[in-house]
């Protein structure tokens, strides 16, 4: 018999309606002259982003009018403005007309109107310009950028040249360097850049560098110059030479580091410390080694760090070599074992649920039923479902509405759909709001994505993950996959739409940076590469095991230079052995990855196509495999889970799928065996017309009150039977998660995923019963 149908990431029904434009916002300087009562304005130059903004003032006294006229100097129009400023002591804002303003301390950020957000080639924002009431001295504010750029138009003043560049220390293959400060310009200095000749060399955010791989006993001449926050290079210093030194010199290399220990450790890093070598000159440096491997060389006075972008649940062995100024390294440490912390769970089990998306609409779940069913202070992960790829420019996709086909076997049914009107454009009502208070129709942000904003300010331990992909929208995933250019920028998109928050425009709503704060990482929902076997039309090719790994570490690699605290990876992996060898390296994707999330359900199914299994039932969730079963591949979840632990993956690193819907066929025979893999005619009625053969547990029990249950114990399954020629269902109750959840412990498991939370019942029924199985 075939595999098992590839669940929809958890399989649940899919989305049936889902629903453009970034922003950039930085920092710059504009000097405008106040003179008494009269305007303010400016007579712009062509700025380089083609926007200017002049300032005016009206009114008198210490309560007057400050207003913004954005003026499009270019040949095209301009779609969307971000106006940003700095407020002088003293003066206050409020009443903000024609844009909305975000105010930290006396810093200002503004978004225009949806109606005034484009600019005409040669037109302005008037007479619809953003105002503002101003209190205390009326003074004109400093730093404003237009889209990023100088307000009036000018060329920006780069940063000066740094002086003071001296030679700090040599050794046969380093110079370190120092200097003094550079001068800003318009911007703030971000970097500098150590260069040899017109070559970079070294780089880093302070006033020292060490440039490293040189040659001993060789002069060298260096220059520095200072970068500023725009990117916008300075002069280069007055040049300094330095001479490396000889090896000859000194042959005898110092002594070996003593007593290494590990201080902190949390999920991605462990903080070490180590008594200091000896040596007949000096010790010129520290080399710290992870498994073998040099991952930062320290100057002789530090004798303790911290090692960052380490995989939770992970063993590493750590040693520290010390170096003399001839470059002769001492023998290594006594190797330190350490393993990092999980990234969820604190040491438990974690819980992990996914949200859909859709479900907004016919099943009426909200985010805030996360909070009211109790459910949102037990989990740990929430996984939004799902985002899609676009299918023209291979990136993330969101800012349209458009719904999927109704056709399951349509091999373009995912293409281009998406649903920005649930993720960010719906204004929720009071009573379907998280805090009780009604969305802004008007405002940036609503809809769900505003929802999980809330739910995290109310539950500050609960991490928020936008899952990609899914049964219908991994189509593009193979494309994305293919290239390093593919996936750097593939990557860069996410990233940019769902942790930086730069929501493309949608009904007023959407922009730079409003959605930031809300997504704690991805969950890759790739459903399947290496295998035919996904969604009509997927693409795929023998190459997608590999390109997914490197897939895996391009997330990794740009979630970790983001900085600010560890962003989880996940991914919903399969069952079937078959499908997991084809596409997923087990011994490399971990070093990159928290967890994933194993398939725990839709072993055997029928769906509304009569594509997959219809003509006999089957159990879909079964933890272990069926003696009885006439099925050539009689998949289970411990099947599955030894699957991932043979090949060496640590179990802290897995949870286990559990299903909170049925899969159900019509016009079973009773067979002796209460419909157990007895014939059938197709999929039973589902919950929606367009599902035949799903309905989520709560619907399931509520609609079939005839349905008898019966529990399997030899397998660990439930099913249920309304007796000679009707339905026959297969789902989780509270008996089968609790004989899981007991399994995932003995088995010394991460924990649970649910796919996915509307299903249960209005008490909780079976969220409560998986809790007291993994407290």
């Amino acid at each position: 018999m075939s595999a098992p149908r590839p669940p929809r990431s958890g399989s649940g029904p899919e989305p049936f309606l889902r629903p453009g434009r970034r922003l950039v916002v930085v920092l710059t300087v504009l000097a405008l002259a106040v003179a008494g009562l009269t305007a303010l304005g400016t007579a712009p130059a062509r700025a380089a982003g083609s926007l200017t903004a002049a300032f005016s003032t009206s009114g008198s006294g210490s309560s007057w009018t400050g207003k913004f006229v954005v003026k499009n100097n270019g040949d095209a129009a301009v779609d969307n403005w971000s106006l940003e400023f700095d407020l002088p002591d003293g003066v206050g804002i409020s009443g903000h007309t024609h844009g909305t303003a975000q105010v930290q301390g006396r810093h200002v950020t503004v978004t225009p109107a949806y109606y005034n957000a484009r600019v005409p080639a040669g037109r302005d924002t008037e007479p619809y310009s953003y105002t503002f009431q101003g209190s205390g001295p009326m003074t004109a504010p400093t730093g404003c950028l237009i889209n990023g750029e100088k307000c009036d138009g000018s060329p920006a003043v780069p940063p000066r040249a740094p002086t003071g560049l001296k030679v700090a220390d040599t050794t046969a293959r380093t110079v370190s360097l120092e200097w003094t400060p550079a001068v800003q310009g318009d911007f703030p200095v971000s970097s500098y850049e150590v260069l040899r000749g017109d070559t970079v060399v070294a780089a880093g955010a302070t006033p020292r560098a060490t440039v490293r791989d040189l040659t001993p006993a060789t002069s060298y001449e260096f220059t520095v110059r200072a970068k500023d926050t725009r990117g916008n290079d300075g002069p280069a210093s007055a040049p300094v030479t330095a001479k490396t030194v000889d090896p000859a010199t000194d042959t005898v290399p110092p002594t070996a580091p003593r007593n290494l220990k590990a201080g902190e450790v949390t999920s991605s890093t462990v903080a070490l410390t180590w008594d200091p070598a000896t040596d007949d000159k000096r010790v010129a440096a520290y080399d710290v080694y992870r498994d073998g491997d040099l991952v930062e060389s320290l100057p002789a006075d530090t004798l303790a760090t911290t090692v960052p972008g380490l995989t939770p649940a992970t063993e590493y062995a750590f040693t520290v070599k010390a170096r003399d100024a001839a470059d002769n390294a001492s023998p290594a440490s006594a190797a330190l074992k350490v393993t990092t912390k999980e990234a969820v769970g604190d040491g438990g089990h974690a819980k992990v649920g996914y949200f859909v998306q859709w479900g907004i609409y016919g099943r009426q779940y909200f985010v805030k039923d996360l909070d009211t069913s109790g459910a949102a202070a037990k989990l740990d992960v929430v996984n939004y479902a799902f985002a899609n790829i676009d299918p023209k420019n291979l990136t993330c996709l969101n800012g349209v509405t458009k719904g999927t086909s109704q056709d399951p076997q349509d091999p373009n049914q995912g293409d281009g759909a998406g649903d920005a009107e649930a993720d960010y454009g719906r204004a929720f009502s009071a009573a379907q709001s998280v805090d009780g208070v009604a969305d802004d129709g008007w405002g940036k942000l609503r809809g769900n994505f505003n929802q999980l904003k809330k739910l995290k300010a109310k539950h500050p331990h609960l991490k928020v993950l936008v899952s990609l992909g899914g049964w219908t929208y991994s189509k593009y995933f193979s494309d994305v996959a293919k290239t390093d250019a593919a996936r750097q920028k593939f990557v860069k998109s996410c990233i940019d739409m769902y942790i930086k928050g730069n929501l493309p425009a949608y009904n007023g709503a959407g922009g730079d940076g409003v959605a930031a704060g809300i997504f704690d990482g991805f969950d890759l929902d790739w459903e399947w590469p290496g295998s035919p076997d996904g969604h009509p039309g997927n693409h795929w090719s023998p190459e997608d095991k590999a390109n997914n790994t490197a897939l895996i570490a391009e997330f990794r690699r740009q979630l970790d230079a983001l900085g600010d605290g560890h962003k989880l990876l996940s991914a919903f992996t399969p069952a079937d052995p078959k499908k997991v060898d084809a596409g997923w390296d087990l011994k490399e994707i971990f070093k990159h990855m928290d967890f994933a999330n194993v398939q725990g359900y839709d072993f055997h199914g029928s769906g509304s196509d009569n594509s997959w299994e219809p003509d006999r039932t089957g159990h879909q969730a079964n933890l272990y495999p069926d003696a009885q079963s006439p099925y050539e591949n009689d998949f289970s979840v411990d099947g599955a889970v030894q699957h991932y632990l043979d090949a060496g993956v640590s179990p802290r690193k897995l949870t286990v799928g559990f299903p909170f819907y049925g899969r159900g066929w019509q016009q079973v025979a009773e067979g002796g065996a209460k419909g157990e893999y007895q014939s059938a005619n197709g999929a039973a009625p589902g919950q929606f017309q367009e599902e035949a053969g799903t309905r989520g547990y709560d619907n399931l029990v509520a609609s079939l009150p005839n349905l008898t249950v019966h529990h399997d114990e030899q397998s660990v399954s439930t099913y249920g039977y309304t007796g000679a020629g009707g339905q026959w269902w297969s789902f989780d109750d509270t008996w089968s998660i609790g004989k899981k959840a007991e399994y995932i412990k003995s088995k010394g498991l991460l924990g649970a995923m649910i796919w996915e939370m509307s299903g249960d019942t209005a008490n909780s029924s079976l969220f409560n019963a998986l809790d007291r199985g993994l407290p």
